[in-house]
């Protein structure tokens, strides 16, 4: 057992002392020139651009290296972007839909516009090196090292980005619902205008912000990022915190219009007084605007309330329903309409003709917007 005991304690010792120390890479860290440095590369009909180590890192001993791409359309590599990829390969397969993406970015970010494309220009490569640990991935602290510079002289990049979209959904959150995204707003699109969102508003000092993701993922707009228009365009302002803010806290029809420009979405919002009507045979007619609005409430948790229903309507075309909207510029009523249906507020949007609903004589309306609920009573 004591001989046995010497052996084991031995081996141990020689064990740690053969450890490897990590150190900086010696040597010199060299890329091949890339077969076709000289010929025409069409990325739109590449599958991928290789490139090849031709000296890797050295690090004394053999290590886990991984190598990133980097990307530049200058020699001096000054407007050097890395591509969203890791390899742990030396010899390294690049994604030619990555790269072309990327590079038509880089041309529209100074400037060039979907009518400059095709062009040929040439690309600059380097691989950053680093040892990373085998869990994680994670660099290993002063393990990293860059190669040479190889280029591709004659790249044809077709203009290479998808198209942008406007947005399906904005969601409004603000001091109103204590900043939660679980309970936030989503504007309503205007029938027939899928730019056009609208909803009604509890606005403070505080303020809001919206955003098309229910999240905090550095999308969401505020003051600074939109135009501010509409007939209470002069009470709206913005604070420290970038949000969208009230000088007379309170209620507002927030009409949003977004449009693209180049790659980015502009939003014109306007902030108009907060009307909701009634309509048809609880009115006398079919025009607009006739008889008196809702009350509007004094707090973010108030309910919206219609005059009292002069007369009894059961609820169908012939002989009436009762029938409410708010009025978004440039559109007929009905086309930012909406009614209550199990105690939820349900908005006529996109979506087709909406179910009728009745009403006794001296019953109201009422609408809370926060909540989007309601209830005749």
């Amino acid at each position: 057992m004591l001989v046995t005991g010497l052996a084991l304690l031995t081996a141990c010792e020689s064990d740690r002392d053969s450890n490897p120390t990590v150190k900086a890479p010696t040597g010199e860290f060299r890329l091949y020139t890339p077969a076709m440095a000289n010929a025409t590369l069409d990325l739109a009909n590449s599958n991928t651009i290789e490139l090849v180590c031709a000296q890797q890192p050295n690090y004394g001993f053999p290590a886990r290296t991984t190598y990133v791409v980097q990307m530049a359309t200058k020699q001096d590599m000054s407007d050097m972007v890395e591509l969203n990829e890791e390899h742990l390969s030396p010899k390294i397969d690049i994604d030619a839909a990555l790269v072309a993406s990327t590079l038509t970015t880089m041309k529209t970010d100074e400037g060039l516009d979907e009518s400059a494309f095709p062009m040929n220009i040439p690309v600059y490569f380097r691989i950053r090196a680093f040892m990373s640990e085998t869990s994680t991935n994670k660099p290993v602290p002063g393990t990293e090292v860059l190669s040479n510079v190889v280029s591709l002289n004659n790249v044809l990049l077709a203009y290479s980005l998808p198209p942008v979209l406007l947005p399906d959904n904005i969601y409004i959150v603000g001091n109103f619902n204590g900043w939660s995204w679980d309970t936030s707003l989503q504007m309503v699109q205007c029938y027939d205008g899928d730019n056009v969102f609208w909803h009604m508003v509890y606005i403070d000092e505080s303020g809001i912000k919206f955003n098309t993701a229910k999240d905090w993922d550095g999308n969401q707009k505020g003051f600074n990022d939109i135009t501010v228009s509409g007939d209470l365009a002069s009470q709206i302002s913005g604070n420290g915190d970038g949000n969208i803010c009230s000088s007379q806290p309170g209620w507002y029809l927030m009409i949003a219009t977004a449009s693209v420009q180049g790659r980015n979405i502009t939003y014109d919002v306007q902030f108009n007084k907060p009307e909701v009507w009634l309509i048809g045979v609880l009115t006398g007619g079919w025009d607009e605007f006739m008889g008196e609005p809702f009350t509007v409430p004094a707090t973010a948790d108030g309910d919206f309330v219609s005059p009292a229903f002069a007369v009894s309507v059961p609820g169908n075309d012939s002989d009436g329903c009762v029938r409410a909207y708010v009025k978004i510029p440039g559109f007929d009523w009905w086309k930012s309409e909406f009614m209550i249906f199990n105690q939820k507020i349900v908005y006529r949007g996109m979506g087709g003709d909406q179910d009728r609903v009745g009403g006794a004589a001296g019953q109201s309306l009422y609408l809370n917007f926060t909540k989007e609920t309601g209830d005749i009573k």
